[in-house]
């Protein structure tokens, strides 16, 4: 791995060092950021530092301190958000050296997957994630094709999420290479919210030989911006009081929450940037796109996002899907794959100590529309037998089936702690199940998967495509997305299997 990162930092483009440019555009080094400016500082070539504890200690910059006068001023903008750079990609490409700076393109072998992530090689011709994989090949057919090993990527995930503990515990995990974090209370210990940037990305570096982009700004919504302006292995810091000037020349498809369908209404009524919105008053907005997301982007065009960096994310569902090698109308293959994503949802249930009220199932037809459907449960569940039976009831409304299944997923939704008190069943039957579940997960970390479970899962080697499921998804980059995580059809944030839901890659 060591060596892969090498290769990968010298085949990474530099300027001559980090560089600030202020508004307008004139240029100096970093370390002289003053107030009223946003920055970016490009592909630095500076050596990781070796030590943890040497790389956190506090910061002098030009053999001073930050002085403790200017830290109110500091925290005014000390909202960052880190976004690894095609996370799946570059994790891959540390085993595949010989790829960095070739089109490169993540997902399952088959024709039927789609996109996980693309090297910006592939990008650049136009291949996306969530795209079908025969399109990709169609567009990119010179792109090499690597298997995603979605058990590694928690792994770094894990590591670049422990290098943010070091700085502050106030980290907001929005997906597996990305999260949101408030540096105001670490600036009197390492130094102005620029500086703790520089060295988390070179923290990361360090750790993972992975890159991230880093945004700085007054709001969580600046600060997702610029992470994305500043891609790739990028920083880019705005001011808090440059915010509103900062947005104006943005077109308004980049405000966080703005799909492909608002931005068009938008600028069908001449609102074409986001210094057009802001110039708006909430009631002219609310009778183009409703008067709830008319205020609330009346208030992001001028800079006004309340949303805290909340530390702890409560998941409000899991689950998983997988899409079929081929179209299928086997109704008890379809039950089989039901079974074994239920019981794989649960096992993650019970590892989190979590329980579900409410059970989700979605079909998806061979012509690529999508149904959801879902019920609240008398009792709350963590058996993989009573989701299924519950998934089952609703398959069954769809049955005899009106076209072929390409996709099928189950959810547990409505989460509470598996400690809350339950009022007892008459028979008993889920705790029994619980109990008989619980028992085989011990044996599986004892003995690793040795093929316990259901006998009618005996032999099922399911869809070809697995996909797991959960709720703390990556939220659609600044031009678009669900940034709330709904379990929605056809979402930009919900791509088809062989996508995890933990982020498009950067």
């Amino acid at each position: 791995m060591a060596g892969a990162s090498r290769h990968l930092h010298q085949r990474r483009r530099a300027c001559a060092g980090p560089v600030q440019f202020s508004w307008p555009g004139q240029c100096r080094p970093v370390g002289q950021a003053r107030a009223g400016k946003w920055s970016v500082q490009l592909r630095s070539r500076r050596r990781p530092i070796v030590s943890a504890a040497r790389h956190w200690s506090p910061v002098h910059q030009e053999g001073v301190v930050v002085p403790h006068d200017d830290v109110a001023e500091l925290r005014r903008t000390a909202i960052l958000h880190v976004d690894m750079d095609m996370f799946f990609v570059a994790v891959e490409l540390l085993e595949h050296p010989e790829l960095v700076g070739r089109p490169v393109i993540v997902a399952a072998q088959s024709n039927r997957s789609v996109v996980l992530s693309a090297s910006y090689e592939a990008r650049a011709f136009g291949v996306r994630s969530g795209m079908p994989l025969a399109r990709a090949r169609a567009m990119c057919p010179q792109g090499t094709v690597l298997t995603p090993h979605y058990k590694v990527y928690p792994k770094y995930s894990a590591t670049i999420m422990g290098i943010f503990h070091e700085v502050t515990d106030r980290v907001e995990q929005i997906s597996v290479d990305e999260a949101f974090l408030d540096v105001s209370g670490a600036i009197r210990r390492l130094g102005s919210p620029l500086e703790i940037a520089r060295r988390l990305r070179v923290r990361i570096r360090e750790a993972t030989g992975l890159t991230a982009s880093v945004g700085i700004g007054a709001t969580k919504t600046i600060a997702k911006i610029a992470s994305t302006r500043a891609k790739p292995d990028g920083l880019l810091m705005v001011n808090h009081r440059d915010t509103v000037a900062f947005l104006a020349e943005l077109p308004v498809g980049a405000l966080w929450g703005v799909g492909a369908k608002t931005a068009q209404t938008l600028q069908a009524a001449g609102l074409r940037h986001v210094g057009d919105l802001a110039a708006q008053t909430p009631a002219s907005l609310a009778r183009l796109v409703g008067p709830a997301a008319g205020a609330h982007l009346h208030a992001l065009a001028n800079g006004h996002d309340p949303r805290a960096v909340t530390p702890v994310r409560e998941e409000k569902s899991l689950g998983a899907e997988g899409t079929f090698e081929e179209d299928v109308t086997d109704v008890g293959r379809i039950r089989r794959e039901l079974l074994s994503l239920s019981h794989r949802t649960a096992a993650r249930l019970r590892s989190n100590g979590l329980r579900a009220k409410r059970v989700g199932l979605k079909l998806r037809w061979a012509d690529f529309t999508t149904i959801s459907r879902s019920r609240t449960v008398a009792q709350p569940f963590s058996s993989g037998h009573d989701l299924y039976t519950h998934a089952l009831d609703l398959l069954k409304q769809e049955t005899p089936l009106p076209a072929p299944v390409r996709l099928i997923g189950v959810r547990a939704e409505h989460l509470e702690s598996g400690d809350t008190a339950m009022q007892l069943s008459l028979d008993g039957r889920e705790e029994d199940w619980a109990a008989v579940e619980s028992a085989m997960d011990r044996a599986r970390r004892r003995f690793g998967d040795v093929g316990l479970g259901p006998a009618s899962m005996l032999g099922h080697r399911g869809t070809g495509h697995r996909r797991e499921g959960e709720q703390n998804l990556r939220p659609g980059a600044a031009g678009g997305g669900d940034p709330q995580g709904n379990w929605e059809p056809g979402s930009r944030n919900r791509p088809e299997p062989g996508v995890p839901r933990g982020g498009h890659g950067g």
